[in-house]
């Protein structure tokens, strides 16, 4: 059995943690992981991270969160993006991109334009993306299809909300990840029990967690196992066999050779 997580912040932890991180996933069969940059300087730390281990992978990207008026139209930042993407083979999708919509978030019309951005290079590399969407899905899915994002494919992350909203993601060509929430919300497990499995991977979003009392409670790419148990509960079938689907769901998407798969 393998299990992949899709989306972690990895690079947030310090560099002497990562070995015994990726030894209590590799203890409970999670195989590939995405380490998902946030800004510039952040996807290079993910793509070195790649580069010295071999379970983890690399998205390269500028979170919504960390867009300022001065990003779009920067060629230094998106040539920089360009370059690292072009860098190494485990640079294998444009992540995190996307729209936040909360009150605190930055400018809107500076993030519609690096959002657009992003997804051009994504399309000019031929690469997935990997998107965040909050308070903000008719726009994100609106850029998506004006953009010919459905092309690359990607996956929507950290998904959370109701059926129509999966619906749409799955029709423009998107995966739908599911993460720790799926083992709290009973709207999402009712959701999750209708969707078929085929449009699904899961996912931790792992960062360190200070808030926290216990450092063991911290999420991480460990916690994929307790996602895919849920899922496999939701639906009545073998964890086994959600972790083989959804694994094949992802190695698809990003092409990552992972020979012991099950084919489709």
């Amino acid at each position: 059995m393998i299990l992949a997580d899709s989306h972690t912040h990895l690079d947030q932890y310090p560099a002497q943690e990562i070995p015994e991180i990726l030894e209590r996933a590799d203890s409970v069969h999670v195989g590939p992981i995405i380490c998902a940059g946030t800004t510039l300087e952040s996807s290079r730390v993910c793509v070195k991270m790649a580069r010295e281990h071999s379970a983890l992978y690399a998205g390269v990207g500028v979170h919504p969160m960390e867009v300022t008026t001065s990003m779009p139209g920067d060629e230094k930042l998106l040539m920089g993006l360009e370059e690292l993407a072009r860098s190494s083979a485990k640079v294998i999708c444009i992540s995190e991109i996307g729209l936040d919509y909360l009150p605190e978030s930055p400018d809107v019309p500076s993030q519609h334009q690096m959002f657009r951005e992003q997804i051009r290079l994504a399309k000019t590399l031929g690469l997935p993306v990997i998107f965040h969407s909050r308070e903000s899905h008719s726009d994100v899915f609106r850029m998506l299809r004006e953009e010919g994002a459905g092309d690359v494919g990607g996956v929507m992350h950290y998904f959370q909300d109701d059926e129509r909203t999966a619906r749409e993601a799955i029709d423009g060509g998107f995966y739908l990840s599911l993460a720790r929430p799926l083992l709290r919300l009973p709207h999402l497990q009712e959701v999750s029990r209708e969707l078929p499995l085929e449009n699904l991977v899961l996912e931790t979003d792992a960062a360190p967690q200070p808030f926290k009392k216990y450092r063991h409670n911290w999420t991480e790419p460990r916690h994929v196992r307790d996602v895919a148990e849920k899922l496999a509960e939701l639906k009545g079938i073998t964890v086994e066999e959600v972790a083989e689907v959804t694994t094949r769901n992802l190695a698809a998407l990003l092409k990552l050779d992972l020979p012991a798969l099950p084919s489709a």
